[in-house]
């Protein structure tokens, strides 16, 4: 695979921004061809459209319609996939996945790896510190995406 692993991020972090400039969580991922070919975008959207099963990843997936096989395509996430996302990759045979960084927060990308997907793991700086200037302003909200109690509910 002879890519440019940046350019494709480039997209993904852009809808990263998007995602927070709209109130939400800065997770963009994209979806594209091995030729490089954008199949789609997309942002973290479970804020804005109240929707828990909006990841990144998932809005990609769906604006890059159906596809007959899937295995030639590279998921671009700015954030290390969640198992839901991590699921998403290895039931539609997702070939590669390239992950903007798993500093602060390490998903299913081990696991995809261990089950055949090619995974490279980045770790850009502008991902990390979007990230953790999100993560350390809005905790709650962060909690909530990751699936783990608020920290105001958690025992001392």
């Amino acid at each position: 695979m002879d890519i440019d692993a940046y350019r494709f991020l480039d997209v993904a972090f852009a809808e990263a921004e998007r995602g927070l400039s709209e109130g939400g969580i800065p997770i963009g991922a994209a979806l594209f061809d091995a030729d490089g070919t954008l199949l789609g975008q997309g942002r973290n959207r479970r804020v804005q459209d109240d929707d828990p099963t909006l990841h990144a990843e998932t809005a990609a997936f769906r604006a890059a319609g159906r596809r007959r096989d899937y295995r030639s395509t590279i998921m671009v996430t700015t954030l290390s996939p969640c198992w839901y996302c991590s699921g998403l990759v290895r039931q539609f045979g997702i070939g590669s996945v390239i992950v903007g960084e798993a500093v602060t927060f390490c998903g299913g990308h081990d696991w995809l790896a261990d089950n055949g997907v090619s995974v490279t793991v980045l770790d850009d700086p502008r991902c990390v510190a979007l990230m953790t200037r999100f993560i350390d302003e809005s905790p709650d909200l962060w909690d909530e995406d990751i699936g783990v109690a608020p920290s105001s509910d958690r025992l001392p």
